[in-house]
């Protein structure tokens, strides 16, 4: 009788333990989409954003197919359109590669006046963990039109500090140039707003390490860019 109800104890166990296995990996597979959906939508949003385009998770989707929608190009280091989907590039993939072997995205956003903006995706690494975002350039292809930031864990009032409007505000205006057309990005650094320093801002205050994270972003992420843009 023991071992029969052992047996039952088993049985019931394993079905249990089958059928548990099989809802959670349903739920995986259904949240998995959803999360892919939100990721997408949020990443538009910040396309958006970076020129001045305010939208959220109910019209991002409508307006980044007017704004932006197929008018994305996928280039080399050497300035040269190669194949690929701007959108589905993951860019944390591709920075691991050599940077001759590296496929970068540009979008062109068309604002309501009619004037183009090149928006520029980055990413890298703060203190605490990735960092991203979205360069816009006026149609000289070096003038800063906006920009947007944003971070996995950096510390709140210190490096987080980067995703706010009054961090981001200091790009604009600025130039990725210097006026015999050598690259020059922007650097991240204290004073970075003085008088006639059209390539710095100001580091964000107490936060050293996030501020040198996005200074190292923006120099490897453009840099791919600068044949394509000097062209």
């Amino acid at each position: 009788m023991d071992k029969q109800g052992n047996l039952y104890t088993f049985l019931y166990a394993s079905v249990m333990v089958i059928v548990v296995a099989a809802i959670l990996a349903f739920v995986s597979v259904s949240l998995d989409d959803v999360q892919k959906k939100n990721v997408e939508v949020a990443k538009k949003i910040d396309l958006l954003k970076s020129v001045g385009i305010n939208s959220d998770a109910k019209t991002a989707e409508k307006l980044y197919d007017e704004r932006i929608g197929n008018n994305t190009k996928v280039i080399n280091m050497n300035g040269e359109e190669v194949e690929g989907e701007a959108f589905k590039i993951d860019l944390t993939k591709e920075n691991r590669k050599p940077a001759e072997d590296r496929k970068y995205p540009l979008y062109i956003c068309t604002l309501d006046n009619g004037d183009e903006k090149l928006i520029i995706p980055l990413r890298g690494v703060g203190l605490w963990g990735p960092i991203w975002g979205y360069i816009s350039l006026n149609e000289d292809k070096e003038t800063i039109f906006g920009a947007t930031f944003d971070h996995k864990g950096e510390t709140p009032g210190l490096g987080a500090e980067i995703s706010q409007d009054f961090f981001e505000e200091e790009f604009k205006g600025k130039t990725i140039f210097d006026e015999s057309g050598s690259f020059t990005s922007i650097k991240v650094v204290k004073g970075g707003l003085a008088a006639g320093n059209d390539h710095a801002v100001d580091a964000v205050t107490g936060g050293t390490i996030t501020s040198n994270g996005v200074q190292d972003m923006l120099w490897n992420g453009l840099s791919g860019y600068k044949e394509y843009l000097k062209n």
